[in-house]
């Protein structure tokens, strides 16, 4: 059975159209900066918000087609896992765990039971009987976990699971989660702004900026061909559209960038940071891709230093470069300095439009 999701949903100014699908055994991750729409678009699916207009439906069941028809949050077979977990801490983990399903009517022996079955599979055995307060953020989130699992659902919502973790932490519960997802015979929907959460654990991503889809597949295909400059913001990359004649681009915004391999028509031009090179003076024998350009900002990112430049008229603007800190040193980089910059024709990627 596959969820079907055509999500309308308006709240003030705001306006989210999105459509959905999820097969069984599939993880669909919902990426997008705050106020995209992704949690409203978790919501909606979980039954705690109600669409304008649209149709949510796993297989021919229907959850949610206005106006006759809406079925609330606890008629629909799914798990949640909420950004801060929301645990009851007045329960020990075992009775959190078995929550849902004694909701569901199962009897206190067989929910327990289940119960203690799921900690084990979550290797929190030894924590039955330990209340919420008392587990680091990784625990808290695998009993979250535990207990959305243990109704046996056939969608599972994840809102920012690891969001609340620290960064010592989220490597090893992301590579745990992961594998209880391989394992989920069920639909998974990861709500997350964070791009290496999507990469890692989705099998394909659904962008979301201002309410609307704008790019969607396979974790490698977003990757690489990234279509707006949030995208390619998330995955690292220089991104630009332009007009191709033969081995030459005219960018929209003025410049022009050379390429290895020819094209044709408007296309996305994208390349790392690390593939600009900056020189104090134009160097000898350079590259096609020379240009005078302007610092406009300097950042420490991850191991590197990213230089922000403005490489107009003749390339392009909001240029990224990364370079070492020694590179910094022998430069003397400092913002409104002028140097060259310069790209190798086969560090670029094209593709259409």
């Amino acid at each position: 059975m596959t969820l079907y999701a055509d999500l309308r949903v308006r709240r003030g100014d705001f306006s989210l159209a999105l459509d959905l699908a999820v097969e069984p055994g599939e993880v669909v991750a919902l990426l997008g900066p705050n106020g995209a729409g992704k949690s409203t678009a978790l919501r909606a699916i979980a039954g705690l918000l109600a669409l304008d207009d649209g149709r949510i439906a796993l297989d021919s069941t229907v959850w949610d087609e206005p106006p006759g028809t809406f079925r609330t949050a606890d008629r629909r077979p799914i798990g949640v896992v909420f950004q801060d977990y929301l645990l009851f801490n007045h329960l020990t983990c075992l009775e959190n765990v078995a929550f849902g399903l004694r909701a569901r009517g199962v009897d206190k022996q067989a929910a327990r039971k289940d119960a203690a079955r799921w900690l084990d599979t979550v290797g929190l055995s030894e924590y039955a009987r330990t209340r919420p307060r008392a587990l680091s953020g990784g625990q808290a989130q695998r009993v979250a976990l535990a207990r959305a699992l243990a109704t046996d659902p056939e969608v599972l919502l994840l809102d920012e699971p690891l969001a609340a973790l620290d960064a010592s932490t989220t490597l090893h519960v992301r590579a745990e989660l992961g594998q209880h997802l391989s394992r989920f015979a069920g639909r998974t929907l990861l709500v997350t702004h964070d791009p290496l959460d999507a990469m890692v654990l989705a099998d394909r991503l659904v962008i979301v900026e201002n309410g609307q889809v704008v790019q969607e597949g396979k974790p490698t295909d977003v990757a690489h061909q990234p279509r707006t400059d949030y995208v390619a913001q998330l995955v690292g990359l220089n991104l630009y559209r332009g007009a191709a004649s033969g081995t030459s681009v005219a960018l929209n915004g003025g410049g022009t960038i050379t390429l290895a391999e020819p094209a044709t028509g408007p296309v996305h031009i994208a390349f790392p940071p690390a593939a600009v090179s900056l020189y104090p003076e134009r160097p000898s024998g350079s590259p096609r891709n020379t240009w005078p350009a302007v610092v406009t900002g300097i950042e420490q990112h991850a191991h590197t230093v990213r230089v922000h430049l403005d490489a107009t008229p003749a390339g392009p603007a909001d240029l990224l470069a990364d370079i070492t800190t020694a590179a910094v040193a022998d430069l003397r980089l400092t913002p409104g300095q002028s140097l060259h910059a310069t790209l190798k024709a086969t560090e670029v990627r094209t593709y259409p439009v």
